[in-house]
Parts: structure tokens; sequence; C-alpha cells
């Protein structure tokens, strides 16, 4: 028997979010950024949950014509990307997660039987297992059973996360309800990764598309030479061998800004000292605090929120064309050894 290919959280969330991602960036074409938006524009369903969750309002589906109403009875209040992708997201993982939890029920006949060939042969209900048995962290889940993951769980690591449930798991005391709040965190998780990994790399590739730009992304290059070292950045263009400009893309909040921005502008350094001309770019989204972006902006050329990513991307292709006035910093930086540059002519 081999293991079940059953979908995870992660998986359906992932999907979902690249379907949401798809669907706003049509949207955004056809209203002009939402500038004008028309029925015919939010016919789809799923096109009405994005605008409306971006502009604040949940709730029973509206129609396509009262969308648009509400729409402009908001004009005042600003965008909110993030919330407008997530929200089907996770109403998604969250439905999936009540139907996890349901059929570990059943399977375990009411949480009371928690055989090793069903968690061995179901690993994506492993954050319900995990939340029955009362382990909420990855650590303290590794230290129990050892490594395990929702995509694969080994015999041996079975039969230890059976022998946990089996100790722990009382099933008159199981409150599906508390368990679907404490697989919140995870959800959560699932989301805020896929927000920094999916979303906001996808905005920034559909821009550079949108105007015929050569790149690659960062998992299609080795990396790029720099003074101190060669890494990856986000975004390259028009490829590794011949870097005219890079585009880093973070989500940040107020307490790990100063953190990563101090990793980003080494970076930049690092290959705008390597690479006379090169254009350094820096898209942002998220809690950055304005001394930080103001510091950055010191070795960034641009600095950019998510939202300006469609002007950027026009800035960005003037520069490859030969606009060299959207260059604004030249980093001279080489590393040599002590005496090696000397030149003692006695």
């Amino acid at each position: 028997m081999s293991q079940s290919s059953a979908t995870t959280l992660y998986q359906i969330a992932d999907e979902e979010i690249r379907k949401c991602i798809a669907v706003y960036l049509q949207l955004t074409k056809d209203t002009a950024g939402f500038a004008t938006v028309k029925p015919e524009h939010v016919q789809d369903q799923r096109a009405r949950e994005i605008m409306l969750a971006g502009f604040g309002v949940s709730g029973d589906p509206l129609s396509a014509e009262d969308a648009c109403l509400e729409r402009a009875r908001r004009q005042a209040i600003p965008f909110n990307l993030e919330a407008a992708i997530t929200f089907s997201v996770y109403r998604n993982i969250r439905n999936c997660g009540s139907q996890f939890l349901n059929s570990v029920d059943t399977a375990t006949n009411g949480f009371t039987e928690f055989s090793a060939e069903y968690i061995w042969n179901n690993p994506h209900t492993l954050p319900i297992l995990q939340h029955l048995a009362g382990v909420f962290s990855k650590a303290a889940l590794k230290r129990e059973v050892g490594s395990v993951s929702d995509t694969s769980i080994s015999r041996p690591a079975s039969e230890r996360l059976s022998e946990l449930l089996s100790r722990q798991v009382v099933a008159s005391k199981v409150n599906k309800g508390e368990i679907l709040q404490r697989l919140e965190s995870t959800l959560e998780g699932i989301v805020r990764d896929l927000v920094g990994r999916v979303l906001l790399e996808s905005i920034v590739d559909n821009a550079l598309r949108d105007r015929d730009i050569s790149f690659l992304r960062e998992e299609e290059y080795s990396s790029i030479a720099g003074v101190v070292y060669d890494f990856r950045a986000d975004f390259v263009l028009p490829d590794a061998d011949n870097p005219k400009a890079f585009i880093e893309v973070r989500k940040s909040s107020s307490r790990h800004a100063s953190l990563y921005a101090k990793d980003k502008m080494f970076s930049a350094i690092n290959w705008k000292g390597k690479h006379q001309g090169m254009l350094a770019v820096l898209v942002v989204d998220g809690e950055w605090t304005g001394e930080t972006l103001r510091v950055m902006a010191k070795v960034f050329d641009y600095v950019i929120p998510i939202g300006r990513v469609p002007e950027l991307a026009d800035t960005v292709k003037a520069y490859l064309d030969g606009d060299t006035s959207k260059l604004k910093w030249l980093i001279e930086f080489s590393i040599s050894e002590s005496g090696t540059t000397q030149n003692d002519d006695s």
C-alpha cells in the first residue's frame, strides 16, 4: 500500500492564492487600478470578492451592480492588497480544515482509535492530529515523534504519533470548535508564507512581462556575482551573466524592519559594487518604518511600494533601453590584500 496523495492545507491555499492573483491582475487592468469599476468587470464572484475585501467589505455576496455601488461609496479608502487576495484563501482552507477534522473523527471512531496505519496513509491530516495531541509547535512535535510533515510520515513516526495520541486524547473532552480555533495559527502561518513567496513576486512578474522585459526569477539561475559573495536576487534583469538591474521584494513588520533592511542593503552594496551601473530596486509591503525606508533609499535606486509596481516596470524598461538618468547611485567597493595596491618606486 502506498501513502495517500490527498491535497494538503498548504497546497489548497497555494492553488487558491494563484487563482486569486490571476483574477486580481486582470481586474486591475480592466478597471485601471479600480479607478473605474463597471458591473461587466465584476461578473465573476471571485472578482467581486477580491475588490470588496480590498476595500474592507465582507458579508453576504453582492451582485455586480451592488458591488460597484459599494466601491463608489468607499473611494477614500485605500485598497488593501493582502486582505483582497487572502479573503477566499482563508475561507477555503478553514473549510478544508473543518473537513479534515470531520474525516479524522470518522476514521478514528470518534477520536478513540488512532491507528498507525491511518496516520501513515493520511499525512495531510497532520495539522489536525498535532492539535488534537496538544503539541503546538513543529519543534515540540519533532521531539515527540521525530521528523514528520503533512506530505510524509514514516512508519516508525506513525507508530510514535499513534501512541502519543492514544495517551493524550480523551474523546469525551474533544471540542471541535477549540481544535479549529487552535488550527488558526497554522492557517495564518500558511497564508503569511504564501503572501511573501507568491503574491508579491507574482505582481512584479506580471508587470515585467506586460512590458516584454527580459528577466530571470530566483529559481531560474544560480547566482549574481558580487564583491563579497555570489547570491541570488528575487529578479535579475536581463540575466545573471549580464546583470543590468535586480529587484528584491520584501514584506516586513515594524518589528523586523531593521533586520531586513541591513540584509537587503548589504546585498545591494555587494552587487552594485561588482557591477557598475547596476540598477537596484526594492519593492516593499507591510509595516516598514519610515526611517528604515529612508536609509535603504541611500543604497537602492528605487524603493517602491507594491501598489506602484506598474510605474516601476516602466522605469526599469526605460533604464534597460538606455535612459541612464534612472540610475541614482554608483557604488565603488572592492577588497584587496593589504599592500597589494601600494606602488613603491624607491
